[in-house]
C-alpha cells in the first residue's frame, strides 16, 4: 500500500507513517519492526497532535491537487479513532480547494469494529489487512503476547469491513509455514471471497539495528516454486480474475514498461517514512540512525529530501552487481530491493539480490503467458487485469 504524493523539490513525495511506532497487540514472531512483545505500554506512542498538524499543513501546501497518506505502525488502530478523526480533520482544514485525498491503514485486523468500520467507510480508507492463510497456518505465526492466535478476531474484523462495504485487501507474508502450501492459500482466498491479495516474502532482520545483514527463512528456490504455482492460479487461462499484487505489477511492467513495487522499479521511489516522534527515513526498511534524515517536527519536507543521506539512499539500486547488468531480465526486476543485496561497508557494490533465483525462475515461467496477454490487452485497449 502507497501512500503519495506532496511535490517537494520537484518531486512527488510519498509518505508512510509509524502512527504508533513500535507498539502493536501482537507479538508475530518474524515482525521486523514492533519489539514491544504484544505488550504496549500504559501510553500509547501515538503522534503528537502539534507535529500531526505541522505536517499535515504543509505537505497539503505541496499536494497540487492530490494529496494521499499511508498510516502503519506497529498497529495503527492503538492510536484510537479520536486520533484519526484528528487527522481527517487537519486534512480537510489544510487541503486546497478541489484536492482530492485518501488514506491507507494497515492493520492486523483484531481491533476492527464496527464504529471503525464506518469511519473507515465515511472516509475512504483503504484497509489492508494482515492473513496469513487459514487459521492453523496463521495462527502458528501471529499471536498475543499469551500465545493465542489472533485468526478469529481478524476474521470478524473482515466481516465489520465487509458489513460496511470498506475496501480492504489482504497481506500475506510468505514464511517457512506457508511457502509450500499455495494451492490452500489460493483455495483459501478463493473460498473467503478475497480479491485482492499481495505477498510479500518473510525477511529476519530489525529494522532498528543499523544496516544489520537480513537472514531468511526461506530459500531462494522455494520462493520461486511458489511464484509459479500463484501464477497458475492468477493466469486463468488468460483471464485473471484475482488481483495478486507481484503478478498485476509484473503485467503492468509487460503492458507500459515500468512497475509500481519499489522493489521492481528501477529506482527507489521518492518516500518518506515518519515515525511516530517525527523522525524521517527514506525507507521502513531502513529505520535506524545512519539513515536518519532529519524530523518534521523542526524541519521542512525540501530539507529532508535534500538531505546528503537521501541521496545516498537513492543511489544504491542503480549500482548493480554485475550479474544484474547483463541478466536478461534486468527490466523487470532492476536489481531487486536494495535491503535483500549484501553491501560493501563504504555501499560502493553489493551481492545480487537473495531472490534473484526465485525472480529468475517466475520470469521465465511465465514469461510467453504474459507476452501474449499483454498483447491482447494492448490490441483491445482493455489494459486493466
Amino acid at each position: 500500500m502507497n501512500g503519495a504524493c506532496a511535490v517537494a523539490g520537484g518531486r512527488n513525495l510519498s509518505v508512510m507513517w509509524k502512527t504508533v511506532s513500535e507498539d502493536c497487540n501482537l507479538a508475530c514472531d518474524y515482525c521486523y519492526y514492533s519489539t514491544c512483545g504484544g505488550i504496549p505500554g500504559p501510553k500509547i506512542n501515538r503522534i503528537d497532535s502539534s507535529i500531526l498538524d505541522k505536517f499535515i499543513q504543509e505537505f497539503m501546501k505541496n499536494s497540487h491537487g492530490s494529496a494521499a497518506f499511508a498510516w502503519q505502525g506497529g498497529e495503527p488502530l492503538l492510536a484510537g479513532l479520536d486520533f484519526f478523526r484528528e487527522v481527517v480533520s487537519l486534512q480537510a482544514k489544510y487541503a486546497p480547494p478541489r484536492t482530492i485525498i485518501s488514506n491507507s491503514l494497515q492493520t492486523n485486523g483484531t481491533m476492527l469494529n464496527e464504529k471503525w468500520a464506518i469511519f473507515l467507510k465515511t472516509y475512504g480508507f483503504l484497509v489492508g489487512v494482515s492473513l496469513d492463510g487459514p487459521r492453523e497456518i496463521h495462527d502458528a505465526r501471529r499471536r498475543d503476547a499469551a500465545g493465542q492466535g489472533s485468526y478469529d478476531r481478524v476474521m470478524k474484523g473482515i466481516a465489520h469491513l465487509r458489513q460496511h462495504k470498506v475496501d480492504f485487501n489482504i497481506l500475506t507474508v510468505v514464511h517457512k509455514g506457508n511457502v509450500n502450501k499455495a494451492a490452500e492459500l489460493l483455495a483459501f482466498y478463493e473460498r473467503e471471497g478475497f480479491s485482492h491479495v499481495q505477498l510479500i516474502p518473510c525477511m529476519d532482520f530489525s529494522a532498528q539495528e543499523a544496516d544489520q545483514p537480513g537472514s531468511y527463512e526461506i530459500t531462494a528456490e522455494e520462493y520461486g516454486s511458489f511464484l509459479c504455482e500463484v501464477f497458475d492460479h492468477w493466469y486463468n487461462d488468460g483471464t485473471p480474475k484475482t488481483s495478486i499484487r507481484f503478478f498485476d505489477n509484473l503485467l503492468g511492467t509487460y503492458v507500459f514498461g515500468e512497475a509500481e513495487l519499489c522493489v521492481h522499479r528501477s529506482t527507489c521511489p521518492d518516500t518518506i517514512i515518519l515515525e511516530q516522534n517525527g523522525d524521517a527515513y527514506p525507507c521502513d526498511f531502513y529505520i535506524n540512525s545512519n539513515w536518519k534524515l532529519g524530523n518534521v517536527r523542526t524541519h521542512s519536507l525540501e530539507e529532508i529530501i535534500s538531505h546528503p543521506v537521501y541521496h545516498t539512499f537513492k543511489s544504491l539500486k542503480s549500482k548493480l552487481p554485475d550479474p544484474c547488468r547483463t541478466c536478461e531480465w534486468k527490466s523487470l526486476c532492476h536489481g531487486g530491493c536494495p535491503r535483500n543485496r549484501a553491501w560493501t561497508s563504504d555501499l560502493s557494490s553489493s551481492e545480487v539480490d537473495y531472490f534473484c533465483a526465485s525472480y529468475k525462475k517466475i520470469y521465465a515461467y511465465a514469461d510467453k503467458e504474459l507476452k501474449s496477454l499483454s498483447l491482447r490487452l494492448r490490441r483491445s485497449g482493455n489494459l486493466k487485469t
